[in-house]
């Protein structure tokens, strides 16, 4: 069963995104006026990080979201077929060269990004890039069959993609030496076993995700941020910003405040483009350590 619907779902990647869009306009429709597929959450979330906003423009935002939302699943669906050219028109990617100063340097790159549309379409980047592997970081699925199915998404372009549990080791044993990319979506929820560290994230305490920190306390590695923007529907930019240590090195949790400071920054640009039905803040109470 999975099989033949995964067969139709390929079939209906290969339409062209206008046709796709049409798809995800009756799905915005369905679910925003009659299911409500995480209405409340979205609207907790929301206004949780904006008490300022009003009732109205919370509401705007959410709705917005969802719409962005199901264009994100129409956008996902054509990943499987997207051509290297079409990805590479849809999505701009701007000041590569701190992907070429990692390489002079002779240091592999960690990418940190966050639940920004659309994140699944970085993959055309390994493409561009001097960096020989790139590395999506994803989570295991409980379906291995359909985990398969998105890692065919994400080792496009010859990506590699790697397991979460794996990556940190993956990167111990792998020469730092400028031929390396690791892209993490870096604003993950712990698991509720892992909930170490916490900090004041969109108003909010918010436990942080922070495997890829232990990297930048005992290895020299580039970290960059990606700012993406939606410009247009179907078309992004996403902007590379290297992240600097205060002073000679990193300290502790350093990158993962700064990192979390930039993705801030971004949602309070466009807020409708991050994904607010994430359940981001679900174990705060288990955070350990907190910075305000």
């Amino acid at each position: 069963m999975n099989q033949f619907l995964f067969s139709i779902l390929l079939l209906i990647s290969r339409l062209p995104l206008r046709i796709l869009y049409i798809f995800s306009d009756i799905l915005f429709f369905i679910n925003y006026y009659i299911i409500g597929y995480r209405k409340k959450e979205v609207l907790d979330n929301l206004k949780n990080s904006f008490p300022e906003k009003s009732d109205k423009e919370i509401t705007d935002i959410s709705k917005k979201f969802f719409s962005n939302f199901c264009d994100y699943l129409a956008e996902m669906l054509k990943a499987f077929t997207i051509s290297n050219v079409e990805s590479r028109v849809r999505m701009q990617h701007l000041n590569q060269e701190v992907f070429h100063e990692a390489k002079a340097e002779g240091k592999n790159v960690i990418l940190l990004s966050g639940h920004v549309f659309n994140w699944e379409w970085f993959n055309a980047l390994a493409t561009i890039v001097p960096q020989k592997d790139c590395h999506p970081v994803y989570r295991k699925m409980s379906s291995k069959f359909w985990e398969q199915k998105i890692k065919l998404i994400r080792n496009r372009f010859n990506n590699k993609s790697l397991e979460a549990n794996e990556v940190i080791k993956h990167i111990f044993r792998t020469p730092n030496d400028g031929n390396s990319i690791y892209m993490f979506v870096a604003d993950q929820t712990p698991n509720v076993h892992s909930v170490n560290y916490g900090l004041k994230f969109l108003n909010q305490k918010t436990p942080a995700f922070v495997g890829y920190d232990k990297l930048s306390t005992r290895m020299d590695m580039v970290f960059i941020y990606c700012e993406l923007k939606k410009v247009k529907r179907g078309f992004y930019q996403v902007n590379y910003h290297r992240i600097y240590p205060e002073g000679e090195k990193f300290v502790e949790h350093e990158v993962v405040r700064k990192f979390h400071t930039l993705l801030e920054n971004t949602i309070n640009k466009r807020p409708d483009n991050w994904l607010w039905s994430h359940r981001r803040w679900k174990y705060k109470d288990y955070i350990k350590k907190y910075d305000e």
